[in-house]
């Protein structure tokens, strides 16, 4: 039963609810791999491996750091936070995110050998941004270049790095894709800093939320929103994609439900709100890829 126990505690601190943001980069370049005429199944299975490493790595790193930092303390109100519950050790913790980043790095090397060089740079960026994000000299997430972190690796890079594998070559295609999928990913951690401003702010966390305000953050939230739809005009008129790109316009209605939560919703009801925004960005990649690939 204690060893079942253990398993459970992992699950927690991997957080699963935040495990889209690894998928969906995945998906999208791989749907527009298949549009534009080439790709390698084995590839992106890989790719979506070392992108849920990587992902589960940073929630164990930000969750040893934000412990050892004092950010998570019982005013918090997110979800329960294995090592200030005293549920996994320090040490522990340490061995599990040397594991995941070497891991991830033994993995990427395979990606690495059956393209090149560049994808080399993309996984040692990745792990480094990912370490970085609450460890180091200057972690990110305490400096106010959190949200800038998920847009570019959880949006760009691992959209057009997932292109890449197939057809090595970025292209302004690819990048396009990759906007809303950094939008609405970023749009999680939006949520997740909004609805910590307080307990941040005590912790000198110095988030975007908590720099700028929560009427920034939800003028940031809706411009993502909006971004997302955006791109698939473009994306129609621009670059001859047929009618199926706009699939995505389906989740309009979730999308005004998101942001009435936003509005409306204040401390844990913000987990709800956070939980929805997960699910969304993996509905509108889910729509968007099959819009590519029909």
């Amino acid at each position: 039963m204690k060893s079942d126990s253990k398993i459970h505690y992992w699950i927690l601190a991997s957080r699963p609810k935040t495990l889209p943001a690894a998928v969906v980069p995945i998906m999208v370049g791989s749907a527009l791999a298949i549009n534009q005429g080439k790709f390698y199944p084995l590839y992106s299975l890989i790719a979506l491996i070392c992108s849920l490493l990587i992902q589960i790595g940073t929630n164990f790193t930000n969750d040893l750091y934000d412990h050892l930092k004092g950010a998570d303390t019982e005013k918090r109100k997110g979800p329960l936070r294995v090592l200030s519950a005293g549920l996994i050790s320090v040490k522990e913790m340490r061995n599990a995110i040397i594991l995941v980043f070497g891991l991830t790095f033994i993995l990427g090397l395979y990606l690495v050998f059956v393209t090149d060089w560049k994808i080399f740079v993309i996984g040692i960026f990745s792990i480094i941004a990912g370490l970085a994000y609450t460890a180091g000299p200057y972690p990110l997430a305490y400096h106010g270049l959190g949200d800038l972190f998920v847009f570019l690796f959880f949006g760009i890079i691992g959209t057009t790095g997932t292109y890449y594998l197939h057809h090595l070559e970025f292209t302004t295609i690819s990048f396009l894709v990759s906007l809303p999928v950094g939008a609405l990913i970023t749009n999680i951690l939006i949520v997740n800093n909004y609805r910590d401003i307080e307990e941040d702010k005590e912790a000198g966390k110095n988030t975007l939320a908590v720099i700028l305000g929560r009427e920034f953050s939800r003028y940031e939230y809706i411009f993502f929103l909006l971004l997302s739809f955006f791109v698939p005009f473009i994306l129609y008129f621009e670059f001859n994609f047929n009618e199926t790109i706009f699939l995505p316009y389906l989740t309009l209605p979730f999308a005004i439900i998101l942001v009435k939560m936003i509005y409306n919703y204040q401390g844990q009801q913000l987990n709800k709100t956070l939980e929805v925004s997960a699910k969304y960005s993996a509905l509108y990649g889910l729509l968007f890829s099959a819009g590519m690939i029909l």
